[in-house]
């Protein structure tokens, strides 16, 4: 897979159909320069409101579903591409 993010995308998250996120932005971690991606949730989970904005390392964002891993929506990769939210 490419390491291209689509800001302003919808991704589906491997383990539930439900867990969908909205890419914000992409930014430089500012004391390792690591590549992270800036995301959103879409919908609610326990404590967590809709909204709720997440960081993380771009790598693992494009990373593969781990082998071991439960995988609900059989994805090859953690966050799958869907398409872009609705104006």
């Amino acid at each position: 897979m490419e390491n291209k993010v689509i800001v302003g995308g919808i991704y589906r998250h491997y383990k539930s159909k439900e867990m969908l996120y909205e890419v914000i932005a992409e930014a430089i971690h500012s004391e390792t320069l690591e590549e992270m991606v800036i995301y959103k949730s879409l919908y609610k989970h326990g404590e967590y409101d809709i909204g709720t904005i997440w960081a993380r390392p771009k790598a693992l964002f494009v990373s593969k579903v781990p082998e071991d891993a439960k995988n609900a929506n059989n994805q090859i990769y953690r966050f799958e591409y869907i398409g872009e939210k609705e104006k």
